[in-house]
């Protein structure tokens, strides 16, 4: 058993990827530990790691913003808000990309035309002539580097990764080597943090790789799914990790629902290949990224034996978050909701076992928050009946006593 955390544990958070759908789930999810975990504050943590959309969430909290503020500027409708951030920004056309192209179209057709009449090329060496006329990206990111900057440059924060009271590290891959750049490390700390949130999230094909110094960045997602090890490396004693995009089990029974929520879920989905080309293909991303996610925390627990590593991600049985339209405020509002409602349950569920690791470093459950069936991330419009909240209690006291019964094969990761 380890021991006892020193009085001020070292504590440090990594966020892994996923596009708006992982940012929603991440701040809905912190919020919920942020209210449920007494002892943590998200905006005074050792060391802050994010990779793409977790990124921007992690440039916010070392910047002072709350989780409950992070809400406000996400996913709250910006038609009531001074500060917002609007994923729709993320669906303009890449303009520049798609003129400085075309540009050289007129080179590669004579180029192309000119061997063709040579008898040097055939058809198929023709048409990869044409390749370096094809833009690097549908979209524009850009927006992100000029909204954060604004949103950083507020009193009492700061886009210089130098001027923070914690330490932010932010990911992206070094497009000609493939090689993962830690901005906010020595030789990187210069870069401003707008710019390297917006090349962490550069998604390749999606948008264009990202100019800074003179080099091209694009996701930092390609190398590894949450980076967590330049924390470690660094000596921490708890290691809260938050994966958002997990590979959906269609053949599974749906979970136990949490009678609190003000919803209903989703009817079960039969079969992933029923979804189409886009279902399989999200299927097939997010199983691709999430084992190599697992074999990367095998990795840390072996590497890293005197650090506590706690896995947050979402129920692998709840197709709320796989079904999502993130580009929608009430579905942003609503999944929100979902992410924090599930974190809640998956507390209650596994109190007994997180009690006990986080324990070591000072943090205890709030078991009169975990226990209100009143509380909620956005205001339901039809609250919980007296019966649904005994079930809920019910329900509570079922898992504590299973988990004391039977404790859980793998203590790394929580489960649901």
């Amino acid at each position: 058993m380890k021991q006892k955390a020193p009085h001020s544990p070292k504590i440090a958070l990594a966020l892994a990827g996923g596009g708006p759908l992982g940012a929603i789930y991440e701040i809905g999810a912190m919020c919920a530990l942020q209210e449920s975990l007494l002892g943590l504050d998200f905006n005074r943590l050792q060391h802050y790691v994010g990779v793409s959309a977790g990124g921007f969430i992690a440039a916010g909290l070392a910047n002072g913003i709350t989780p409950q503020g992070l809400f406000e500027l996400f996913i709250k409708d910006r038609k009531h808000q001074t500060e917002a951030f609007d994923p729709a920004w993320l669906l303009r056309p890449a303009f520049a990309e798609f003129f400085a192209r075309s540009l050289l179209l007129p080179e590669l057709l004579f180029a192309s035309a000119w061997h063709s009449m040579l008898g040097r090329s055939t058809l198929m060496r023709v048409i990869e002539r044409f390749g370096p006329g094809l833009p690097t990206g549908i979209f524009s990111n850009a927006q992100i580097d000029i909204e954060l900057a604004r949103l950083f440059a507020r009193p009492g924060r700061s886009n210089d990764f130098r001027q923070l009271k914690s330490r932010l590290t932010l990911v992206a891959t070094h497009l000609d080597s493939s090689t993962a750049v830690a901005f906010g490390r020595p030789g990187w700390d210069h870069v401003p943090i707008s710019k390297a949130v917006q090349a962490s999230a550069a998604l390749p094909g999606l948008f264009p790789p990202v100019k800074i110094d003179g080099q091209h960045f694009v996701d930092g997602a390609l190398i590894k799914t949450m980076h967590a090890s330049i924390a470690l490396d660094e000596g921490v004693d708890l290691m809260i990790c938050i994966n958002p995009l997990v590979p959906f089990d269609a053949t599974a029974p749906l979970a136990t629902p949490d009678r609190t929520l003000p919803w209903t879920a989703p009817a079960p989905i039969p079969s992933i290949v029923e979804g189409g080309l886009p279902a399989v293909l999200s299927q097939t991303f997010r199983s691709l990224i999430h084992s190599r996610l697992l074999l990367g925390l095998k990795g840390y627990e072996q590497a890293y034996p005197n650090t506590d590593i706690v896995l947050i991600e979402p129920n692998h049985r709840d197709p709320e978050l796989y079904l999502a339209n993130t580009f929608s405020y009430s579905q942003r509002r609503h999944l929100a909701e979902h992410a924090y409602q599930q974190t809640r349950q998956m507390l209650r569920s596994n109190q007994t076992n997180l009690s006990t690791k986080l324990g070591y470093h000072g943090i205890t459950l709030n078991h009169a928050m975990l226990d209100d069936a009143r509380r909620h991330l956005c205001p339901p419009k039809n609250p919980p009946t007296r019966v649904a909240q005994a079930l809920t209690k019910l329900h509570h006291v079922m898992n504590t006593l299973s988990q004391v019964v039977t404790p859980p094969a793998l203590e790394l990761v929580p489960t649901w």
